[in-house]
């Protein structure tokens, strides 16, 4: 695959930062495709963590072309800011001209329609649904817009709309002032990112597209109305980057060993007990970008099959594995009760959802400290048998599991970008457990 989506399999905060940077050392394109700064990734390189918001996580390799493309709505002054702050001065950006702004006035409209709804969502009050509004009614302003000669015009425009929606009025001036400051910093980054993109798949580069969020909190397919106000899933990177659908080659869905989620909505396997806390903490479960804690279940893989089908997985890979490290026992969702029927998806209807009941298998967990582990074949024996039983229960071979949070602390079972090939030549088998590594990679192939 030269071409390769990662994928949320859930509501977001999968670890997919940390499996983009590990493949992002074999890639030599990242292209972040839609959301905004409402999410993050924390990223642990040489003992030294990151928490990138907009930036693409390839933005740590320096030899590396990070791209923002036209799906996302882009905050500029944090875009900034997070330059600054990760305090790197090597490295190669390109800011889609298609791309929209998140202005502060879309914070504050942000933070007044969700606090005057009865049914919170949950918001991050980032200005990320207000933006992709102004985006969908045709009035929003676009990054090739605020470094061209008429940005001024449209900027006051735009503030005028929205004067009307606010209860404090927008100073126009001192907006202009600034943005116009922060486009002379960003023009020699802005670029048209799907021409780049095209002109890189011809030179036949290895490209990884990262999105934010999870397949589960889809505009389309996510649990409706508790979603954010793009699409994550794989499907939607063609329209967000510029670039025609065969184009890409498959997809890497990043998986919690268990489930977690940040704001309202349903989480049928949520834990409300000491494991679940434990989980939260061992697991450090609190969202980069707002700090607030997140609910805890087991792995559902009802989610993971819908997944599989409304965005399409090529191979999935596990993180945070050692964080049940420990438990005595462990479940899997393998199907919901609605209604004494039995069911194997996710209800459009939020209050059907919402009334689900999960059906559990119950495996048995493993006390060995994992985290040191650099294969599949040093895992203990009920660690592979978890990893199997995800396999078996979902479809979809495990690519890659993660035991810590340092980038070493990722082993890949079966390569991603690499020649499979190859990759078959250059192993030695010297042990019988070599020998199934390349009798699966066979089979496979």
């Amino acid at each position: 695959m030269k071409r390769v989506v990662i994928v949320g399999t859930q509501w977001g905060d999968e670890g997919k930062g940390k499996i983009t940077d590990y493949l992002a050392l074999k890639a030599d394109v990242v292209t972040r495709y839609q959301g905004g700064n409402n999410a993050g990734h924390t990223i642990v390189v040489n003992s030294k963590k990151y928490a990138l918001h907009l930036l693409p996580s390839g933005i740590l390799n320096a030899n590396k072309i990070n791209i923002l493309a036209n799906g996302m709505v882009i905050n500029i002054e944090a875009l900034i800011n997070e330059l600054n702050e990760i305090g790197l001065r090597d490295y190669k950006l390109f800011i889609s001209d298609r791309a929209h702004v998140t202005f502060p006035f879309h914070l504050e409209i942000d933070k007044q329609e969700e606090n005057s709804k009865h049914k919170k969502i949950g918001t991050t009050h980032k200005g990320i649904g207000p933006t992709y509004k102004d985006k969908s009614a045709r009035i929003g302003i676009r990054v090739g817009t605020l470094i061209a000669n008429d940005f001024k015009e449209n900027l006051k425009e735009l503030i005028e709309n929205k004067n009307k929606e606010l209860t404090t009025n927008i100073d126009f001036e001192s907006v202009y002032e600034k943005y116009s400051e922060y486009a002379k910093i960003i023009k020699p980054y802005v670029t048209d990112t799907s021409k780049l993109l095209n002109d890189l798949i011809i030179d036949n580069k290895k490209i990884l597209f990262e999105g934010a969020q999870g397949v589960m909190l889809c505009l389309d397919h996510g649990t409706y109305p508790f979603v954010t106000s793009s699409s994550p899933t794989a499907a939607s990177v063609p329209v967000n980057t510029g670039i025609a659908p065969w184009l890409i080659d498959g997809a890497v869905g990043v998986t919690k060993a268990y489930s977690t989620r940040v704001g309202e909505g349903p989480i049928p396997s949520e834990m409300f007990d000491e494991i679940g806390n434990n989980i939260r903490i061992k697991g450090n479960e609190f969202g980069t970008t707002t700090g607030r804690p997140r609910r805890i279940g087991w792995l559902d893989t009802v989610v993971l099959r819908y997944t599989k089908r409304v965005s399409g997985l090529s191979y999935l890979a596990v993180t945070l594995l050692d964080v049940l490290t420990g438990l005595d026992k462990i479940k899997i969702v393998k199907s919901y009760m609605l209604d004494g029927k039995e069911i194997d998806t996710i209800p459009a209807h939020i209050k059907d959802y919402e009334r689900v009941v999960p059906n559990y298998l119950e495996v048995a967990g493993w006390s060995e400290d994992i985290t040191n582990v650099k294969s599949f074949e040093e895992l203990p024996l009920n660690a592979k048998k978890y990893l199997k039983m995800i396999e078996e229960l979902t479809g979809v071979k495990v690519a890659i599991f993660s035991v810590g949070p340092k980038r070493e602390q990722t082993i890949e079972i079966l390569p991603i970008f690499e020649d499979w090939l190859k990759w078959l030549n250059d192993i030695k088998v010297t042990s019988l457990k070599n020998f199934g590594v390349i009798k699966i990679a066979m089979i496979i192939f």
